[in-house]
C-alpha cells in the first residue's frame, strides 16, 4: 500500500525522456500522467482503510455498551475522520512528498487517544501508520516506531486500569519488526523500480533508434529503381517498396501467383508453367539469382524483369522469410539484342570481301613464274587472311549463339602444340618489338596434342595479342608448353598491369573489357575459352594487379583424352 506512494515519488523524480523532434512518442516514452497522481490515491486509500476499521470498531460499541464509558475514543475517531477528509481534499501530488507524513503522525495520536479508553485490540492499529511512515525513508522509520511505541506507553500510563503485562514489551517489538520489514521491502522495491526505470529508458531509446533505422531503410528502398518484396515464413507479403508497387501497376501479372497472363522464360518465347513461375518457386522455398522473366505489359509489348530471391535469417539463425529483388532489364536486353545484331551484321558483311581477297591471293600463288620473295609475302598475306576469316566467323558465331557459349566446329588431329604457339609468337613478334616487348619462347618444348591447329592458333593469337596490349613498354612475355601424356598445356605470362579479383571473375564474359582505354571488342577471351572447351579442355587465369597476368590453357594430348573431355563437357552443359 505504501509502496505505491514511493512508486509515484520515483516516477516524479525520473520522468521519461521526450521523443526526438518530429517523432511520434512511443508508449514507453510517453509522460506518466497517471503515476504523478498516484500519490493522491495512495494517501486516500491508506487513510480510508484505517478509517473503515475504526468506524467498524466505533459502531460495534453501541450494542456492546462500552462506547458510553470511552470518552477519549470519540476524540480519536474525530481525528481519524479529519485525517481521512484531508487525504481526499489535499492535492498531495503537487506538494513535497514529506508532507504526506502528517497523516500517519495524526493517526498515531488518534490511535493513542482511542487506546486510553481501554478498547480491546486498538493497539494493533499502530501497525498501519508505522508501515506508512517506514515506507517514506529511514528517518520516518525511526519517527514511526518511536512515535507508535511512545504513544502506546503514554496511553497505557493514562489508561484507567493499568497493569503490567508482557504486551508492554511484545507490542513495541512487533511494531519495530513491522517498521523494519516495511523499510527493507520498500528499499528493495525502490531498487527494482530504479533498475526497471533504467531498462525502460534504454528500451525506449533502442525502440526509437530501431524506428529511425527502419524509417531510413524504408526511405532508401523507396528511392531505388529496383523492386524489393519481403515474404514472411507464413507466405504473407510483409514489405513492398515503391518501385515494386510501380511494377505491379505497370505489369498486372507481376507478383500474382494466380495471374492468368502468360509469362515467358529468358528467351522471351517459352511460356512458363504455373509451378515454374518465380512467385510459386519462392513460396516453395527456392532461391535463384538473375532469373530473367518476360511479363506481358500490353498486347504488343513485354517487359524483361531480372529476379533474385534470397532466404533471410533472424538473429538466432532461424528462417525469417525470403526477400525478392526485381529489376527492369528491358532496355538492357533490347540493347544487347541490338548489339548482337550489329556485330552479326558487320561480321557477315566482312566475310564476303575477305572471301574475295583470299580467292585472288590463291590465284596469285598459282602463278609458277612468281618470284620466291613475292610468293613468300603473298603467302603470309594469304595465311593471315584465312586467319582473319576464321576470327570473323568466330565473332559471327558468338553473336548468333546462346548468351554463354559459341558454336565451334573442330577438325582435330595429332599436332605439336609448341609449333602452334611458336608460330603465333613469331607472327606477333614485330608488334611486340614496336614497344620493346620481348617474347621469351625458350620454355616451348615438343608437346603432342589432339587439337584443331587453326582454332588453337586463334586462341594463342588472342592471348599473345592481349599480353602485348596490356603490357608495359619494355616488358616481357613468356610462353611455354608441357604435357603429362594425357593432357598438354601452354601458358602465356606477361609483366603487364594485371587484373583485379573482380575483373578475373568476368574476364571471359562476352564484350567485357577490363581496360576501356585499350582497343578491342571484348570477344577474344570469350571465344578462346569456348574453343578450348570445345576441345574438352579449359583455360584459367591468375593475376596480380601491377605485376602481370598468366593464362594457362589445358588441352587433350590424345584422341582418347579428347573424347573423355567432350563427354564431360556435354554432361556439364546438360546440367
Amino acid at each position: 500500500m505504501a509502496h505505491a506512494d514511493q512508486d509515484a515519488a520515483s516516477a516524479d523524480r525520473a520522468p521519461a525522456p521526450p521523443p526526438a523532434p518530429g517523432e511520434r512518442p512511443h508508449r514507453a516514452s510517453r509522460p506518466r500522467e497517471p503515476l504523478t497522481e498516484l500519490r493522491d490515491r495512495v494517501v486516500a486509500n491508506n487513510q480510508i482503510l484505517l478509517t473503515a476499521i475504526v468506524a467498524g470498531i466505533f459502531l460495534s460499541g453501541f450494542p456492546g455498551g462500552w462506547l458510553a464509558q470511552a470518552s477519549s475514543f470519540a476524540a480519536g475517531v474525530v481525528l481519524i475522520v479529519v485525517a481521512a477528509l484531508a487525504s481526499l481534499a489535499v492535492p498531495w501530488s503537487r506538494i513535497n512528498p514529506s508532507w504526506v507524513a502528517i497523516v500517519p503522525v495524526v493517526d498515531i495520536v488518534a490511535i493513542g487517544l482511542m487506546r486510553i479508553s481501554d478498547v480491546p485490540g486498538i493497539a494493533l492499529l499502530w501497525a498501519f501508520p508505522t508501515m506508512w511512515l517506514s515506507s517514506l525513508g529511514r528517518i520516518w522509520l525511526i519517527v514511526g516506531c518511536v512515535g507508535s511505541i511512545s504513544a502506546y506507553w503514554i496511553a497505557l500510563a493514562l489508561a484507567p486500569s493499568f497493569e503490567f503485562t508482557w504486551g508492554i514489551i511484545v507490542l513495541p517489538a512487533v511494531v519495530i519488526a513491522i517498521g523494519v520489514s516495511t523499510y527493507n521491502g520498500t528499499r528493495r522495491f525502490q531498487a527494482q523500480r530504479a533498475l526497471l526505470d533504467k531498462q525502460n529508458v534504454r528500451l525506449a531509446a533502442a525502440l526509437r533508434h530501431a524506428s529511425r533505422q527502419e524509417q531510413l531503410l524504408t526511405e532508401v528502398l523507396d528511392t531505388v529503381d529496383f523492386g524489393v518484396l519481403r515474404i514472411g515464413t507464413d507466405g504473407e507479403i510483409t514489405f513492398v517498396n515503391d518501385a515494386l508497387g510501380k511494377f505491379q501497376q505497370r505489369i498486372p501479372s507481376f507478383g500474382r501467383i494466380d495471374a492468368t497472363q502468360t509469362i515467358y522464360a529468358a528467351d522471351g518465347e517459352t511460356p512458363l508453367a504455373p509451378h515454374e513461375r518465380p512467385l510459386a518457386r519462392i513460396l516453395r522455398g527456392e532461391t535463384f539469382s538473375d532469373l530473367v522473366v518476360w511479363y506481358p505489359v500490353s498486347e504488343s509489348r513485354r517487359a524483361a524483369i531480372s529476379l533474385t530471391a534470397r532466404r533471410m535469417k533472424d538473429a538466432d539463425g532461424r528462417p525469417a522469410g525470403i526477400v525478392l529483388v526485381a529489376r527492369d532489364v528491358s532496355e538492357e536486353r533490347t540493347a544487347l539484342k541490338a548489339r548482337d545484331s550489329l556485330v552479326a551484321s558487320v561480321s557477315h558483311e566482312l566475310r564476303t570481301p575477305l572471301t574475295s581477297i583470299i580467292g585472288y591471293l590463291e590465284l596469285v600463288l598459282d602463278h609458277e613464274d612468281l618470284p620466291p620473295e613475292i610468293a613468300r609475302q603473298v603467302d603470309v598475306a594469304y595465311r593471315n587472311s584465312e586467319r582473319l576469316l576464321g576470327i570473323v566467323s568466330g565473332i559471327l558465331a558468338a553473336s548468333t549463339a546462346s548468351r554463354m557459349s559459341v558454336e565451334v566446329t573442330l577438325s582435330p588431329q595429332e599436332t605439336d602444340l609448341a609449333d602452334v604457339v611458336a608460330a603465333a609468337a613469331s607472327d606477333l613478334g614485330p608488334v611486340a618489338r614496336d614497344r620493346a616487348i620481348r617474347i621469351d619462347a625458350s620454355d616451348l618444348v615438343p608437346t603432342p596434342a589432339f587439337i584443331d591447329a587453326a582454332r588453337i592458333r586463334q586462341v594463342a593469337d588472342n592471348l599473345l595479342s592481349n599480353a602485348i596490349k596490356f603490357n608495359r613498354d619494355g616488358g616481357t612475355i613468356t610462353v611455354g608448353s608441357s604435357t603429362d601424356g594425357r593432357h598438354s598445356w601452354f601458358l602465356v605470362r606477361d609483366t603487364g598491369i594485371g587484373l583485379s579479383a573482380e575483373d578475373q571473375e568476368r574476364v571471359f564474359e562476352r564484350f567485357f573489357r577490363a581496360e576501356s582505354g585499350v582497343p578491342g571488342t571484348g570477344l577474344g577471351l570469350a571465344i578462346s575459352r569456348e574453343i578450348v572447351r570445345a576441345h574438352g579442355g579449359d583455360i584459367t587465369v591468375t593475376s596480380t594487379p601491377g605485376l602481370g597476368t598468366t593464362f594457362m590453357v589445358r588441352l587433350p594430348a590424345t584422341a582418347e583424352t579428347a573424347s573423355d573431355g567432350a563427354l564431360r563437357s556435354a554432361a556439364g552443359d546438360g546440367e
